[in-house]
């Protein structure tokens, strides 16, 4: 069974199930992988967690029936999975723009999200250059912040904390702290809450709604840190790791952003590797004449 008949069967349980509980594990199941693995792969992929596209494909088949049926709002609310008629009121409104009531008026616009199909787009005319390391632990420090992988927002959000970081002199003080500061060798860091256990610190924050931290890191010295710092321990792992060519700053947004969407639209699907359900690393590395080479780093298992 391919990776594109599994991606398909996950979804398939999930339509089956929009009017049930649906378990994450066995949509995982479904798909042949960890519930890690798929619910980024699914992000990356359609642009939505797992968690939003469910949310959205029940408010779509709600609306329907408000439309064409006499089924009251407290049944509609409690079969969609809410657990009372105002939170399925806020949610239905927040979609919709219209609460459920006025749903039922003639010419009354609605949004309708139609379930997703995973095809194939033949690509691979564009190579991808990678290696495969062993790491030792290792652990890095630095400042965070929260961001959504929803309609890629992360990807303004990370620029925008990276700008404000130098700003505001934070990035200077990490610098300063790592005992590096004349050299340009930063690193970033993205983690949800399972990665965060690592350190033995929760955020209340479990990944489905398509959050995550991200965190402007650099290796932790010697001599330690101070609490004004968030610390990462990262174990013993095998990682992917993707380069870039030879780029100026200008171009690092860019091209690192490019290389993120390939791992996971092209690379993943065919590679005979998943997540290792582990932080992922960005390391930007200064090679002089106002050149650097960006590398991604993705933990990953043997499927």
């Amino acid at each position: 069974m391919d990776w594109l008949q599994r991606m398909n069967n996950a979804i398939s349980y999930i339509e089956v199930n929009l009017s049930a509980k649906i378990d994450y594990d066995e949509v995982a199941r479904r798909a042949m992988c960890s519930s890690y693995h798929f619910q980024r792969m699914f992000s990356f992929i359609t642009g939505v967690p797992v968690s939003e596209y469910i949310r959205r494909r029940r408010l779509t088949l709600a609306a329907f029936e408000l439309q064409n049926s006499n089924i009251k709002i407290i049944e509609l609310a409690l079969k969609y999975g809410y657990d009372s008629p105002n939170s399925f009121t806020r949610a239905f409104q927040n979609l919709h723009g219209v609460t459920p009531k006025s749903a039922r008026d003639k010419g009354i616009q609605l949004k309708a999200y139609p379930r997703m199909t995973v095809h194939i787009s033949i690509k691979g005319d564009v190579e991808m250059n990678y290696r495969v390391e062993e790491k030792e632990a290792f652990s890095v420090f630095g400042v965070d912040t929260m961001v959504s992988a929803i309609d890629g927002k992360c990807y303004q959000q990370i620029p925008e904390f990276w700008l404000n970081s130098v700003n505001d002199g934070t990035m200077e003080k990490i610098l300063r702290a790592a005992g590096n500061r004349n050299e340009i060798t930063i690193k970033g860091d993205m983690f949800g809450n399972q990665e965060m256990l690592l350190n033995g610190a929760l955020f209340g924050h479990n990944g489905k709604d398509g959050t995550f931290r991200y965190l402007i890191c650099q290796d932790t010295p010697e001599s330690g840190i101070s609490d004004e710092f968030v610390k990462l321990n990262i174990p013993s792992l095998t990682w992917a790791v993707f380069p870039t060519d030879k780029i100026t700053e200008e171009e690092i947004t860019e091209e690192t952003q490019a290389i993120w969407r390939r791992i996971y639209s092209e690379w993943f699907p065919t590679s005979g590797y998943e997540h290792a359900d582990a932080p992922e690393l960005e390391e930007y590395k200064y090679i002089g004449n106002e050149r650097f080479i960006a590398e991604v780093w993705i933990p990953i298992v043997i499927i």
